[in-house]
This record gives C-alpha cells, structure tokens and sequence, in this order.
C-alpha cells in the first residue's frame, strides 16, 4: 500500500473528505427523487448498509423541491446531482441540499455559475465536478481523438479554473469512464497535478457481477496507489449492493473496517459436508450485523482451522460432523446438522 496522496480537506454534511480523513462511501438512489416516500425508504436502507453520503437526480424543479422533505427524514448528507439548468441547482441549495454534483460549463454562462457558486458559499455546499468520458466536451474530443485520461484531466481543469476564478475552492472531483485502466490512468494524472479530493468510481460498470469486478480491480488499484477520498461503486443493481461491494473493497485493503469479514474455502474432494450451503446461510445471516469480527467456514478439519487462524470463529467440516474454533484452537465437535445453528449462536455472544 502507498500512503494516501495529499490533499485538501473539505466537509460535506459533516462528513470530512480528503486531508488524510477515512475513505467515505457513497451511493445514489435509483428512485424518481419527486417521489419522496420512495425515494427516503431507498436511503434508508442505504442507511442501514452503512453508507454514509447519498446522491440524489435533480432533473426538474418537482426533484429540487422534493429535497426538503427528503432531507428532514433522512440522517446521512445528500447530494444534488444537477445538469444543465442553474436554477435547479440554487433550487437544491435552498431546500438543504448539502453538496452538489455539477459541471460548471454546462449549467449556463458565467453570472449563472456565479449565483451557484454565491448560493454553495454562503451556504458551506461543496461542489464536485464530474467528469465523464461519455459527456466530454466536443473541442476536447477533437484536440485528443478520443475521451482519454489527458483529455479527462483538461476537462476537469477547466471546470476547476471556473470555480477558482469566482474564488470557490470546496470542490471535489471525478473522473470516470467505463473502461477501468483509462480511469485508473485519469485519476493518477490528476492527483499530480491537482490536490483537490477524489471521488472514485468506475463508470457503467455493469451489472452486479461483472459490476463488481470492474470496481474492486479498478478501485483496488487506485486505493492501493494512496487515490481517493470518497467512493462510489456503480452498479446495475440495488444500490445496497453498491455500499456492500465498496465495503469489501475497503476491507480488503485494510482501510476501512465495518461489518464482519466472512472467510470460507473453496471445497475440494475432502469436503464431506454442505459447506457451500452453510456460507450462504451465514453469510445472508452476518449481513446485518456491524460488528467487525472475521469469521471462518471450512471444508476440512486437516487445514481449516490452520488456515483461518486469525479468524476469531469458525467452524470446519469433517465427515457427518465438524468442529467449531476460535482463533485457530479447537473448542468443541459438533455434528454436521449443529454446525450452522452453533456458529451463529457463538456469534450472537460475541
């Protein structure tokens, strides 16, 4: 792992991003924002997931105004994600809006931007500025021939220089592409040469299984490079999936702890019990839960409890029977049809 770039430190509803402070994890809803009962039981449960920033569509004023009802029922930072008319944005402000995802060249000329940026500094609202190599600039295109991680950066300079010339500097920035090693190859140009923070994220990643694979490579790479301040794992799914998968990512690399980590072999010919069925049991059981205790699930009494020693349980399967350990030392034998019921009642102890 590298240490973490340097970079600015900004608050969003009281969530701190960059400057050294924890990776924050963000999703968005995938409801119609003027549809607010919909909209809060979606961040809700996003809530519960353990996600910590939430991004809402603003597409029309309905959106905007809806915003205030939303953020009285909810108790994580929202953010308006606005595109092309000004006045949403102001509108998203004025109703509590705590950040706003905009590109400053696209929402009008320089007096509209100057009432947004007015509007986000009186009212301490960061800004990120969202590059996508979908919606690139059309001179870009040109200059470059393609929406590469140059041509991503110059955007982002753009827009950057925009807000730094109306004296704003609460900004954050992303730049995503659907391709993973064009956006890993952005992100490292950018930290070069910009300490603004970093949102990350690998945009369209797809569906959630080849989704999640694009990210956690993506995502993994650029973490473990000491890139980004907040994360956004993109998924056609459940947005609960997004948090859960970015969670994993950050576990993987030691960077955030929350939830149990589940650690399971991949079974061979000494299996002798239903071990794939015993994970899924556990695992849909440890979803809830916030404890961060790592949790082992064997095929075998030869290498299982070896192997999981830094588990702080586990349990591992024998023929007909198994045996539950903790921290690497047998504590008991149990019977096949025991070993599931028993673990999670040694869990709920723990």
């Amino acid at each position: 792992m590298t240490e973490a770039k340097s970079t600015k430190r900004i608050t969003l509803g009281g969530i701190d991003i960059g400057g050294g402070a924890p990776v924050s994890v963000q999703s968005m809803t995938k409801t119609d924002t003027r549809d607010v009962a919909a909209t809060v039981s979606q961040i809700k449960r996003l809530q519960a997931a353990g996600c910590e920033i939430v991004r809402v569509a603003v597409l029309n004023p309905e959106a905007a105004a809806a915003i205030k009802s939303i953020k009285r029922k909810i108790r994580i930072p929202l953010v308006a994600d606005v595109h092309f008319d000004h006045r949403l944005a102001l509108e998203a402000v004025a109703n509590g809006a705590d950040g706003l995802r905009i590109n400053p060249g696209n929402i009008g000329g320089k007096q509209k931007v100057k009432e947004v940026v007015s509007a986000a500094g009186d009212r301490g609202v960061p800004i990120r500025i969202g590059v996508n190599a979908g919606s690139l600039e059309k001179d870009l295109l040109r200059k470059y021939g393609h929406p590469g991680a140059k041509a991503l950066v110059e955007s982002a300079g753009r827009h950057i220089k925009i807000l730094e010339d109306l004296g704003f500097s609460a900004i954050k920035v992303s730049l995503k592409a659907s391709d993973v090693m064009k956006t890993v190859e952005a992100y490292r140009l950018f930290s070069r040469k910009f300490r603004y923070p970093l949102h990350i994220g690998i945009s369209e990643a797809g569906p959630a299984f080849s989704g999640t694979i694009k990210s956690a490579v993506g995502l993994g790479i650029l973490l473990s490079e000491g890139i980004g301040d907040t994360m956004r794992v993109s998924l056609t799914a459940d947005p609960v999936e997004e948090v859960r998968v970015a969670y994993e990512i950050l576990k993987s690399l030691h960077l955030r702890q929350r939830g149990p980590e589940l650690v399971s072999c991949p079974t061979c010919g000494r299996c002798q019990v239903d071990i794939r069925g015993i994970v899924e049991k556990v695992e849909a059981k440890l979803a809830g839960m916030e404890k961060p205790i790592k949790v082992a699930v064997m095929g075998c009494v030869v290498n299982g409890p070896g192997e999981a020693r830094e588990a702080d349980i586990g349990i591992a399967g024998g023929k007909g029977t198994g045996i539950l350990f903790k921290h690497g030392r047998v504590v008991k034998t149990l019977k096949e049809r025991e070993l599931f019921s028993t673990l999670m009642r040694e869990i709920g102890k723990m």
